[in-house]
């Protein structure tokens, strides 16, 4: 299972990549695993101001449907709209061309509460 070092992680199996004051963010390698096949993604915040841990989507994979929750307070700026017809690239390349969306970062203390890659390692076993 992959977990780059270069990225935050949220004990709800989502990662975040900050590029200053916004960020890229998708589902973890072992959340992908646990679901299986995704076949849609859907994201109904587009321009939404959310709160950390309110729910900025759904990811429904062949055997489940999935909320997916903010590991940060921030404004979603974009989906990545290659998941739209290419839903399977969550699986295939969750931390690269499988990112979910793309946030303006509202209050940067939060990312003090998330996982490094190896507290998040330690929250898997």
């Amino acid at each position: 299972m992959k977990t780059p070092s270069d990225l935050l992680y949220s004990s709800k199996h989502v990662w975040i990549k900050i590029e200053g004051n916004t960020a890229l963010i998708g589902i973890t390698d072992y959340a992908q695993q646990q679901l299986g096949d995704v076949i849609y993604i859907d994201v109904n915040s587009l321009g939404n101001q959310l709160k950390l841990d309110e729910i900025f989507g759904t990811v429904e994979a062949i055997k489940t449907v999935s909320d997916l929750f903010m590991p940060v307070d921030g404004k979603v700026l974009e989906m990545n709209l290659e998941l739209e017809n290419l839903p399977t690239l969550v699986n295939t390349d969750p931390y690269g061309k499988g990112w979910i969306i793309k946030v303006q970062i509202q209050n940067n203390t939060l990312l003090d509460q998330l996982l490094n890659a190896e507290d998040y390692k330690k929250l898997l076993t």
